[in-house]
């Protein structure tokens, strides 16, 4: 597997990041190995927090200091093609099941147990995952503005359709997508247009998607957004990723998904959601998990008001105060 390493300079005093780098090996799946970034800071009971896409473990950087001090020991990674991480070159490498396992390996080679995972964005679509399949080191989940895609309600027969829709779905810049995402359903739905800007559009900046999707963003704050991605030849899994979202039922990782979802079915361990009122990607997709979860019930699920699809940025001290609450709550 090919992979580039973002040069360290890149990374030199970003605002509010103190925080030390570690970096473990994974399994790449094809006989090499794939380093890893991950933040590990504070002792205790072990948070897991995955960030989404264009995003890294940046995302926590507010959020961070606050559980720790509340005695918690949080390890925020950077996904494979994101942040410090090893950035595959070839788009082809990063299918959702290769970061199911490169996150499944990232777990076991740091033998966290008794985790909680607080997840967002892809990070939920990866550690849910990885919780359905690795039920026994998880002891809660906080889901927020995120969720597990299985093409539920949508008829197989719809597939041809759908995949016509998107190949013919115009990769547009970034404010007139932006426009698309927030506006009403029009005739495809429209989440097709990041997908498709994400993929195609030549004017491509992960920076200009966090600064656009966020409350805050300052010029400090937009280049740690832009730290991981110095050319075109790192951006693979930002471009990627998109592409990858189940939405259409034919869907190489639906029949995962709808596994997963069985074993959520089941799932009495405690289950939170906590999604901002300003996401209009995943506005509403917290009712399927608090009426289908069995340990979601009697949790007080909140919807944050103001924030957007990045809550740990938009709301970082109010979602760490529901991560802290939830665990003091619910003592494994």
């Amino acid at each position: 597997m090919q992979t580039v390493r973002t040069s360290d300079s890149r990374f030199e005093n970003l605002k509010d990041f103190p925080f030390a780098a570690n970096f473990i090996e994974v399994d790449a799946g094809d006989g090499t190995q794939l380093r890893m970034h991950y933040l590990d800071e504070g002792e205790g009971e072990v948070i897991l927090a995955l960030h989404g896409q264009p995003s890294w473990s940046y995302l926590y950087r507010k959020m961070i200091p606050i559980l720790v001090d509340a005695g918690y020991r949080v390890v925020a990674p950077d996904l494979v093609g994101f942040g410090k991480s090893d950035k595959p070159t070839d788009r082809g490498d990063y299918t959702y099941a290769n970061h199911v396992h490169w996150m499944k390996g990232f777990v076991e080679a740091l033998d966290l147990s008794e985790i909680t995972l607080v997840c967002q964005d892809w990070g939920s679509l990866i550690g849910l995952r990885v919780v359905a399949e690795n039920e026994h080191r998880f002891a809660r989940v906080l889901l927020a503005n995120g969720g597990l895609p299985d093409g539920a309600g949508i008829p197989e027969a719809m597939s041809p359709k759908l995949n016509e829709l998107l190949r013919n779905t115009p990769a547009l810049p970034a404010e007139e997508m932006f426009a698309k995402l927030a506006g009403p359903m029009e005739d495809r739905p429209q989440f097709m247009y990041w997908v498709r800007h994400a993929d195609e559009h030549p004017d491509f900046y992960p920076a200009e998607v966090m600064k656009g999707s966020l409350n805050h963003c300052d010029e400090e704050e937009y280049r740690a957004w832009s730290a991981p991605f110095p050319s075109e030849e790192f951006m693979a899994g930002a471009r990627q990723f998109p592409s990858l979202v189940p939405i259409i039922p034919d869907n190489p990782a639906i029949t995962a998904n709808k596994a997963a979802w069985q074993v959520f079915e089941k799932f009495d361990k405690p289950f939170l959601t906590a999604f901002g009122d300003s996401d209009p990607v995943t506005k509403g997709g917290e009712k399927r998990w608090i009426d289908t979860v069995p340990g979601a019930k009697d949790q007080a699920h909140t919807i944050l008001k103001g924030a957007g699809h990045f809550v740990q940025d938009d709301a970082a001290a109010e979602l760490s105060a529901i991560a802290i609450d939830f665990v003091r709550s619910n003592p494994s």
